[in-house]
C-alpha cells in the first residue's frame, strides 16, 4: 500500500477519553516514535496506517488515534533502556533535577526518581554529585517543559522541545555560572 491508500489517523484522543471497544489495532512505540506529525506505522495486529496530524504531537500511553474511515488505534508506550536517578533527600533530589534541567535534557521527573536516557557524560556528572544511578527498562515520558510539549490540560503550546543550547526563545534567561541565553 502507498501512503495515498493507507487509512489515515488524523486526530489524537487522550487516554481515558475514548471508547476502547472501537480499537482496530495497537501500536507500541518508544518515546521518539511517539513524538511525530506524519509517519507510517504497522500495528501489532498487522494493520498499516498513516499518522497524519496537523502538528508534531507527543502520544501518550493509552491515547487513541482516530482513523478517518472509523475506529481507533490504541497507543502503548514501549519500555526502553533508561537510567533511574535517586537521591538521599529532597534537597539533594532538587539539586540533581536543577543540574539536569540546566542542560535541557529530556527527563521524566517523579516524586522520588528521575528517568533519563543513558549518556555517559551526564551519568558521570550525576555520580560526581552523589546521585544513585540504576539501569532500568521502562516507558519514557519526559516532561514537556515550559517550551516543549503541547499542554494537554490547557491546550496551550510553546513550540518544539529542544535538547541543546542552540535555540532562541525570543527572551533572555540565565542558567547560572555565567551561562545565559538572549
Amino acid at each position: 500500500m502507498t501512503e495515498d491508500t493507507l487509512p489515515r489517523a488524523t486526530k489524537v484522543l487522550p487516554a481515558g477519553q475514548w471508547n476502547t471497544a472501537e480499537t482496530r489495532d495497537t501500536v507500541t512505540l518508544d518515546f521518539d516514535d511517539r513524538h511525530r506529525r506524519r509517519r507510517r506505522y504497522t500495528g501489532e495486529g498487522g494493520m498499516a496506517f498513516l499518522l497524519d496530524l496537523p502538528e508534531a504531537t507527543v502520544l501518550h500511553d493509552g491515547d487513541g488515534l482516530v482513523l478517518e474511515d472509523g475506529g481507533t488505534i490504541a497507543v502503548r508506550s514501549a519500555p526502553e533502556p533508561l537510567v533511574e536517578i535517586t537521591a538521599g533527600d529532597r534537597a539533594h533530589f532538587a539539586r540533581l533535577a536543577w543540574h539536569l534541567g540546566n542542560r535541557h535534557l529530556p527527563a521524566e521527573i517523579g516524586a522520588d526518581r528521575i528517568l533519563i536516557r543513558d549518556d555517559h557524560v551526564i551519568t558521570a556528572m550525576l555520580r560526581g554529585l552523589g546521585a544513585t544511578l540504576r539501569a532500568v527498562q521502562a516507558p519514557f515520558n519526559p516532561e514537556g517543559g515550559a517550551y516543549g510539549e503541547h499542554n494537554r490540560q490547557t491546550g496551550h503550546h510553546h513550540g518544539p522541545q529542544h535538547g541543546n543550547h542552540d535555540h532562541d526563545h525570543g527572551h533572555s534567561h540565565d542558567h547560572g555560572h555565567g551561562h545565559h541565553h538572549h
